[in-house]
């Protein structure tokens, strides 16, 4: 049994006249299948194949044996394919279809991989196609993808990848991998964040293996499919925006599905035990001092006709939300909830304290902009704006504690003040280095206790 909890941070107070309200929103997911449950759940594992996975035939043989180490942490009763993907994709096992995994399928499908050799172009598309193909024989199951390239898409056309992408959001999640150097960062990234999943990079073939098992495994700990986030909002307000703000930075603003009068749904994927911080930015019409407005509700809610992974759930709700329990009937189960409030004051050090989570988190977002401009900007030889965006991004990493992606700015600049974010772009930058730190520039650090 899963249980949801939403937790609301904001500063309420607005000044006179003001509109916008911002509020972090903390859910978190506890507990998990009893020995008693399994949950519903699909797996296709999608391997480059193309030609050039034999350009050192390192990679080729690093992505069998991650292969097998994924499929190997597939939990009994589980539907699993492995997908070989080249300028067309086929499957590797089985022949047709997804299969229980046990003793038996997971030997059979651990000899096919390890017979596939390498050949042929790339065409991304065309591998999310077959995995849709095959997920949708098993529309209840929590269905996840692993995709895994090292190239960039040469044998599509860009719009055909977009409308691959549109069709396949919502059916599936699927994280993605590059491995070397040759795959191009905001591809994949189109991908994953389509998909609702991860991006990454995997420099060394060595590091497949573990990076596979702990996507497998992450995979297996989902417990509820299609949870979405649903905001309420009052007469006259408009959202804004609503963004995932960790683990990593993903924008689902566009995503927005009417569900009701003033309602919304924004998809956010599957949940295991988990937490996930969210921003979300109201504009309501100003009041007068001293007045109090519910500026917006927020609550996770399982909709009714989603097949619910087999699994059930309770809800924990907190901030003075409702809750219901998740049938996979007919009706919406309402997780948890938590309110966006409005109170309008005179009163300057009220109204212009800035809530510490939001600070951060609005700090976290321009941290990645700023690194993605100014690589941008250093790959198109623009000194000047490479200088300042990537100095800006060293400031911020700063400032907001995010140690891991000041380390990554380190690689590409050298750094005389991190405070100020006084840097010098380096004349060579290893090319892992700058993709390591473009794939990795969404990811956040969630705000420290005080």
């Amino acid at each position: 049994m899963s249980e949801f909890a939403v937790e609301v941070f904001q500063n309420e107070y607005l000044p006179e006249g003001g509109r916008e309200v911002n509020a972090i929103v903390t859910v978190t997911a506890t507990g998990g299948a009893t020995s008693g449950t399994r949950t519903d759940a699909a797996e296709v594992i999608i391997i480059d194949t193309s030609g050039s996975m034999d350009y050192p035939p390192t990679k080729l043989r690093a992505a069998k044996q991650a292969t097998a180490a994924a499929i190997d942490a597939l939990r009994d009763g589980v539907w699993f394919a492995v997908v070989a993907g080249a300028h067309a994709a086929r499957p590797i096992y089985p022949e047709r279809g997804l299969v229980a995994a046990d003793a038996a399928t997971r030997a059979r499908a651990k000899l096919a991989v390890a017979a596939v050799r390498a050949d042929g172009g790339t065409a991304i598309g065309q591998w999310l196609l077959l995995a849709g193909r095959l997920f949708a024989e098993h529309p209840a199951a929590i269905k996840h993808a692993i995709l895994l390239t090292d190239g960039r898409n040469q044998h599509e056309r860009p719009e055909e990848l977009d409308g691959v992408l549109d069709g396949c959001r919502g059916a599936f999640t699927c994280d993605c991998r590059g491995i070397g150097t040759d795959w191009e960062v905001s591809e994949l990234r189109r991908v994953s964040t389509a998909l609702l999943g991860t991006v990454d990079i995997v420099a060394e073939p060595s590091q497949l293996e573990a990076d596979f098992t702990a996507m497998t495994a992450a995979a297996m700990g989902k417990r509820l499919a299609e949870v979405n986030l649903r905001l309420w909002t009052p007469q006259g307000a408009a959202v804004r925006f609503v963004k995932q703000v960790a683990p990593d930075m993903l924008d689902l603003t566009d995503r927005r599905v009417e569900t009701g009068p003033r309602t919304a749904d924004y998809p956010t994927g599957s949940w295991g035990a988990e937490s996930r911080d969210y921003h979300v930015c109201v504009e309501v019409r100003p009041a007068g001092v001293g007045d109090r407005m519910l500026a917006g509700r927020v609550s996770m809610v399982v909709p009714g006709d989603a097949g619910g992974g087999g699994g059930g759930a309770s809800a924990g709700a907190s901030a003075g939300g409702a809750s219901a329990g998740a049938t996979g009937g007919g009706e919406d189960a309402v997780l948890a909830q938590g309110r966006m409030l409005a109170v309008w004051t005179d009163d300057d050090a009220l109204s212009t304290r800035i809530n510490r989570q939001v600070a951060h988190y609005t700090g976290q977002g321009e941290l990645a902009d700023a690194i993605q401009q100014g690589l941008a900007a250093r790959r198109a030889g623009d000194v000047e704006t490479a200088t300042a965006k990537l100095g800006r991004a060293v400031a911020l990493a700063t400032e907001h504690g995010n140690d891991e992606t000041a380390k990554l700015l380190a690689r590409v600049v050298e750094v005389d003040d991190p405070v100020t974010g006084t840097v010098r772009l380096r004349s060579r930058v290893a090319t892992v280095d700058e993709m390591t730190l473009d794939t990795r520039s969404t990811k956040t650090a969630r705000v420290k206790k005080p």
